[in-house]
């Protein structure tokens, strides 16, 4: 592979503080790299170094001749001019339209975008996909992309990690790329290399520059990586502390004795107790506790919503919310999925149907934006989560709002910031926490991972997988969908339909949709010479007929084998939904055998202290429970039958 471009032994500060220090990396045509690491931890920093567009304090970045650099930023720069000139930069239309790339493009990235629209008329999130499909288009060698499937759907990521793997993979690949993202399918589909940015920290002796560590493969492959360097490092830390206290206790025998003691000896007890791992800015968030929920959460019946007098966003939806029950919404951009949140929180009221809510019910909303914090914008992080609790029990300890503040990964110095002045992913941190401080039992996350970095997410996903209320999700990670949900549901025309084959039935579907539109456009440019031939066609067959029926015959054996074909198709289409439905209810079943567990050993200890009232109220919980898991056991068996054929 051709070698493109150098860091060696680099080196940025900024005023006194070292961003970075000691960075060599490489780059090499068909290297696809991932840059992960936490917000504000020096990943934009690493993009401006290897670009040129911000000089290293020490060490260098060596670019060969060759090497051609286009860079998405997260910045909106794209020119008021029409979508095709902003993409294209005047580059004459027969030069790019005889490209099968540059036409992928424009179907995968911009289906819904006119190309004679003008780029000030567009919506954020069109803008975005604009200045992707502009980056993407150059003529260069080297593509830096920061947070590339920001306001993709699942379908557009999809196809961005298919176009990638295209262009930068194979025999022959074309340049390399570089992307900092946070979507972790996405880096697992992509990437080859993982490049993690460690922020710099305040150490005993001074302060512990930022560093950049490599990982081969995608994000799975980084983790396990990780956990294995993380291991040996923890041995490593052992062996240092064990020989720290043996040089400790020898410098301490006795200030006669020291003097005597040779100088190398004091020297490397000097140097173990200055020699301290940088850390790991580590998030540790919180589970808490969430009220009792019976068995009605929310039941949407034959309810449809319009805005004014305009048309249908959804239409005929009847959805019974179980109590437990964890779901993700997919659909794409506008069909309709925060309208559905918004129904079932009683934001938004239905223009026919109804909508009815539990009495238990105790719902709590994550919006896609942190607007909700800027009633609190002027209080302190410590005083935002003191103002939903001063305490909250956590198992059983009782954390203060400072305490809980802390495992959120917020620093002291953090802590005692203003909300106002708090980056994109601590707002999120601190609007999720003062959620879930909230006691909430059912739970609605529009887009949750918006401005939270991989660790981040790691985090909440932790604290949501031993949650026990209902959790609705819309998001286009499809990670956190597959890891998070027991069940997919899509939003499609308007409808609600239930996915059993999951994220990849949602795609099909989708195929399916734009084949027909494809279809319907193609059989009406063809009406017009339809008649003619359907004469023609017609004139034949019965022809064929005639002559001893043989044609006949052969058309019918080849519809049988056909039709054949597909039965056997959908057949096993209905195994592969039946497994996966098999391992969704396993996971329920799982969570609610931990629940009842948790449960039986409450009960045991009210029994022991007397507290009966606390103990009725668990023995009904413990029946709720016990029926839910009946329930999934029957249902379990269906499935299996069918997965197994």
């Amino acid at each position: 592979m051709a070698h493109l471009l150098s860091v060696h032994d680099v080196g940025v500060s900024l005023g006194s503080r070292d961003i970075l220090s000691n960075v060599s990396l490489s780059l090499e045509d068909g290297s696809r790299i991932g840059v992960v690491g936490p917000n504000g931890g020096g990943k934009t920093t690493l993009l401006r170094l290897i670009t040129g567009a911000l000089a290293p304090t020490s060490g260098e970045v060596i670019p060969t001749n060759t090497a051609k650099f286009a860079t998405l930023t997260q910045a909106d720069e794209l020119p008021d001019t029409t979508v095709l000139e902003a993409i294209h930069a005047g580059t004459a239309r027969h030069e790019w339209a005889s490209d099968a790339r540059v036409r992928d493009l424009h179907a995968g990235l911009l289906p819904d975008i006119p190309l004679e629209a003008r780029v000030r008329e567009l919506s954020g999130g069109q803008r975005r996909r604009v200045a992707l499909a502009h980056t993407l288009t150059r003529d260069a060698n080297i593509i830096i992309l920061d947070e590339p499937t920001n306001h993709l759907d699942v379908e557009g990521i999809t196809f961005l990690a298919h176009y990638i793997k295209e262009r930068f993979g194979g025999p022959r690949p074309r340049g390399a790329l570089v992307a900092v993202t946070h979507d972790r399918w996405f880096l697992d589909a992509v990437a080859t290399r993982l490049w993690e940015v460690v922020p710099g920290v305040e150490g005993p002796r001074g302060q512990i520059p930022g560093r950049v560590e490599t990982y081969e493969g995608g994000y799975s492959d980084y983790i396990f990586q990780r956990a294995e360097r993380e291991r040996q490092a923890a041995l490593a830390e052992e062996k240092r502390n064990n020989l720290l206290r043996k040089e400790l206790a020898w410098l301490r025998r006795g200030a006669p004795a020291r003097t005597s003691k040779p100088r190398f000896r004091i020297e490397a007890a000097e140097n173990l107790i200055a020699d301290v791992p940088a850390p790991r800015d580590t998030v540790e968030m919180t589970r808490m506790a969430a009220a009792r929920l019976g068995k009605e959460v929310v039941n949407l019946e034959d309810v449809s919503l319009r805005y004014g007098g305009g048309p249908e966003i959804l239409r005929g939806v009847t959805w019974r919310i179980a109590p437990g029950e964890r779901v993700g919404i997919l659909g794409a951009n506008g069909a309709g999925k925060s309208s559905l949140l918004a129904l079932i929180a009683g934001r938004l009221q239905p223009t026919t149907g109804h909508v009815k809510r539990g009495a238990t019910v105790k719902l709590a909303e994550l919006s896609q934006h942190t607007r909700e914090l800027d009633e609190v914008a002027d209080l302190r992080v410590v005083e935002a989560v003191n103002d939903v609790a001063a305490r909250v029990q956590v198992g059983k300890k009782e954390l203060t709002a400072s305490q809980v503040t802390e495992r959120m990964g917020f620093t002291r110095e953090r802590a005692w910031t203003r909300v106002s002045e708090l980056s994109g992913g601590e707002r999120r941190r601190l609007q999720f926490m003062r959620l879930l401080m909230a006691e909430p039992n059912v739970l609605l996350l529009d887009e949750p991972t918006n401005d939270l970095d991989t660790d981040t997410l790691a985090a909440m996903e932790d604290v949501l997988d031993g949650w026990p209320g209902t959790l609705i999700v819309v998001s286009h990670d499809r990670y956190l969908l597959e890891r998070m949900t027991d069940r997919q549901i899509a939003v499609l025309d308007g409808h609600v339909r239930d996915l059993p084959g999951g994220v990849d039935q949602y795609l099909r579907l989708r195929e399916e949709e734009r084949d027909e539109r494809e279809g319907a456009k193609g059989a009406a440019g063809a009406r017009g010479g339809a008649g003619a031939r359907a004469g023609t066609g017609a004139g034949a067959r019965a022809g064929t007929g005639g002559a001893g029926g043989s044609g006949n015959s052969g058309a019918a054996a080849a519809m049988s084998g056909a039709s054949g074909e597909r039965a056997e198709k959908s057949a096993s289409a209905l195994q592969r939904e039946a497994r996966k439905e098999v391992q969704r209810i396993e996971k329920r079943m799982n969570r609610l055998r931990e629940q009842i567990t948790k449960l039986e050993e409450r009960s045991t200890a009210c029994a022991v202290s007397g507290d009966y009232e606390e103990l009725a109220r668990i023995g009904k919980e413990l029946s709720e429970a016990t029926g839910q898991l009946d329930e999934l056991e029957e249902q379990w068996l269906e499935a299996a039958e069918v997965a197994e054929g």
